[in-house]
């Protein structure tokens, strides 16, 4: 699921320090990261629900032919998951996977994971939980739309109501390793950290970004 990096519109808590074009700037870089590295992940069909619908234009310029895209529906980031789950499982689809663009690019062991979890498991749904108390990543192999229902999000409780409404549906769950998005200034140095020890090819547009704008980690003695 990916929100279109249209200047203003994307990423607005890093501003400032950061402009609003930046702010876009990151949220493409790890947008074109994320789709870069999901290429190699063989295991599922590849798909981009993106929002709003009126930036189609903007993201056939961003995503990969090996991408099949369709526009979000609904009023509200539970309603869009929620159709999104429809949408896919309506095309015969029964193991979904959704997960956030503004992620660094996530490991595809995590990925793997997830649908193992499903294929093996009866009715069951996959959480990623991020490190801010949400989930960066949600998969389900059967409609469990009520997880999405009157829920409020951007808190530091979203994962534990999740989990809260799935143990009243007793619908089995399973939490995947956890992961961070990028949201804040301190997200985006946590982030160069990260790019320490992990793979840093995975990661060359934000990468290379970071460094324009001054995020590049001090040589060490």
């Amino acid at each position: 699921m990916a929100k279109a990096p249209i200047a203003g519109t994307v990423k607005t808590r890093l501003v400032p320090p950061l402009t609003y074009a930046q702010a876009a700037g990151v949220a493409r870089a790890l947008l074109l990261d994320q789709l870069e590295l999901l290429k190699s992940f063989t295991a599922a069909d590849l798909y981009v629900a993106f929002t709003p619908a009126h930036a189609s234009a903007v993201m056939r310029d961003i995503i990969a032919p090996e991408y099949r895209c369709f526009s979000q529906q609904g009023e509200g980031l539970g309603a869009r998951m929620s159709n999104v789950f429809d949408e896919l499982m309506a095309m015969r689809y029964r193991n979904v996977v959704l997960m956030g663009s503004d992620l660094p690019a996530l490991p595809l062991s995590h990925l793997e994971r997830a649908y193992e979890i499903l294929e093996a498991r009866g009715r069951c749904v996959v959480l990623g939980p991020s490190r801010d108390g949400g989930y960066y990543l949600v998969g389900m192999n059967r409609r469990t739309p009520e997880i999405f229902q009157g829920m409020t999000w951007s808190h530091d409780r979203v994962l534990a109501q999740t989990l809260e409404k799935l143990a009243t549906l007793k619908v089995d769950s399973e939490l995947l390793p956890s992961w961070f998005d990028i949201d804040t200034v301190d997200d985006l140095r946590r982030l160069q950290s990260y790019l320490d020890f992990s793979a840093q090819n995975n990661m060359k547009n934000t990468l290379s970004l970071l460094r324009e704008l001054g995020f590049e980690k001090e040589p060490g003695p």
